[in-house]
């Protein structure tokens, strides 16, 4: 059984391009170690929508178009408390002028953890895949559409879960992939409202040559799909102190 039950993800847009180096040190070296002695913290990771992996995504929308980052911080039960005391560590942490301030989050908040599935090469449980060393993701993101049947809504969904994230574990290149959603029991005050869902392909290929051999399945999934994918795109996994994909911008 999954000790996961949300998904905290934020979306980050760095205001100023000569803030990069110096967001990825506070965040790595200052923000990110000050959330693991919170109990329900499992695990936290930040990857980078590298200029290149940018221009590989095959969604682009608003608000997510100008993202540079995506951080994904697993939470376990008691699911309350760990919100409540992650947004008080990060107001603690502003009180002390240990802030970023050159950051925008463009989506920001918890979702809901829906399940798990994983490529069998890798042998390692549906459950463990965060925890496996990866070299990126390619993350969809996807809200619905008014008007849609809620039959075929749910339909679509179900198949999502029976069958699409199976097949994306068998592009070379996706280790697994875990599904997340908004869910009205996980929200509050600075937290990004709408319904979402959000899904994680974890990657143990190249993200660049991985995103396009995704491509085909990628289409055929919002072929007459009850949702407007607003993002979709591959980021890089931030390695400590290598931090200059912006340098030349």
């Amino acid at each position: 059984m999954n000790k996961v039950r949300v998904g905290f993800f934020s979306f980050t847009e760095i205001t100023d391009p000569a803030e990069h180096r110096t967001y990825n040190e506070w965040h790595m070296l200052d923000h990110m170690p000050e959330q693991y002695p919170i109990p329900g913290i499992v695990y936290g990771q930040r990857w980078v929508s590298t200029p290149a992996c940018r221009a590989a995504r095959l969604v682009d929308e608003e608000p997510l178009a100008p993202v540079h980052y995506m951080t994904l911080y697993l939470m376990s039960d008691p699911v309350e408390s760990t919100l409540r005391e992650f947004m008080d560590v990060g107001q603690q942490l502003r009180a002390l002028g240990r802030f970023h301030l050159h950051r925008r989050a463009a989506i920001s908040g918890p979702h809901q953890w829906l399940d798990a599935h994983v490529a069998p090469r890798v042998l390692v449980g549906a459950e463990a895949v965060p925890y496996r060393p990866n070299r990126g993701v390619y993350v969809i993101v996807e809200e619905p559409v008014d008007g849609a049947d809620p039959e075929a809504a749910d339909a679509w969904v179900r198949s999502l879960h029976e069958e699409w994230a199976d097949a994306a574990c068998a592009v070379p290149g996706v280790a697994g992939v875990w599904q997340f959603a908004t869910s009205p029991k996980l929200q509050g005050a600075g937290w990004s409202d709408g319904n979402r869902r959000v899904t994680v392909c974890y990657l143990d290929d190249a993200p660049l040559d991985v995103a396009a051999r995704l491509q085909p399945l990628l289409e055929r999934r919002w072929v007459g799909a009850p949702v407007r994918p607003i993002h979709g795109g591959p980021y890089e996994t931030v390695v400590p102190y290598q931090w200059d994909w912006f340098d030349a911008e």
